[in-house]
C-alpha cells in the first residue's frame, strides 16, 4: 500500500477545508475573507510611518511591510500561490490608494467598519457551518484562508500550485 505525498500547502488547505463544507459558509468566506484582508491592509496602511520612510515612497507603509512578510510565508508554502497573492495585494493596494484619496471618511474609519462587518459575517458563516473557525485552533489559518480561496481559482484555471 503506497501513501501519496501531500504537499505542506495542500495539507493546510485540506485542514482548513474541514471547517468550511457548508455552501453558505463558503459563500460568506468568498465575500468576507477578501474584505478582511483589504481592511487589515487599510488599517495598517493608515498607521503613520516616520517621515523619512514616507519620503522614500508613498507606497512604503506598515501595510506593505506586512504584505512582504506574509509573502515570504506564502513563498515557502507555494511560490505559484504566492504570485497570485501578490497580484491580489497589488490590486488591493491600488484600491486603497484610490479610497484614501477620494473617500469622505478617513481610510482607517472605512477599513474599521469593513473589518467589523466582515468578521460578523465570518462568525455567522461558522454558526451556519456548525464548526469553529480554523484560526481558533491555529493562528496560521488566518493566512491560509486567502490561499484556500485562491487555490479554487487556480484549480478552475487548471493551474498547478
Amino acid at each position: 500500500m503506497s501513501t501519496a505525498f501531500v504537499s505542506p500547502v495542500q495539507q493546510l488547505l485540506n485542514e482548513y477545508a474541514e471547517s468550511h463544507q457548508n455552501p453558505t459558509n463558503k459563500l460568506v468566506h468568498w465575500v468576507c475573507v477578501p474584505l478582511i484582508m483589504f481592511a487589515i491592509l487599510g488599517l495598517l496602511w493608515s498607521v503613520p510611518v516616520p517621515a523619512v520612510v514616507s519620503a522614500v515612497s508613498p507606497w512604503l507603509n506598515w501595510g506593505t511591510v506586512v504584505m512582504v512578510l506574509a509573502l515570504g510565508y506564502y513563498v515557502r508554502l507555494s511560490s505559484r500561490l504566492a504570485v497570485g497573492m501578490l497580484l491580489v495585494w497589488l490590486l488591493m493596494a491600488l484600491t486603497l490608494r484610490v479610497v484614501q484619496a477620494q473617500a469622505a471618511l478617513p481610510l482607517w474609519a472605512i477599513c474599521l467598519i469593513i473589518f467589523v462587518l466582515a468578521w460578523i459575517g465570518q462568525f455567522w458563516g461558522h454558526k451556519v457551518e456548525g464548526k469553529k473557525p480554523s484560526f481558533l485552533k491555529d493562528l496560521q489559518f488566518l493566512l491560509i484562508g486567502p490561499l484556500w480561496l485562491l487555490h479554487f481559482i487556480y484549480r478552475r484555471l487548471g493551474w498547478q500550485y
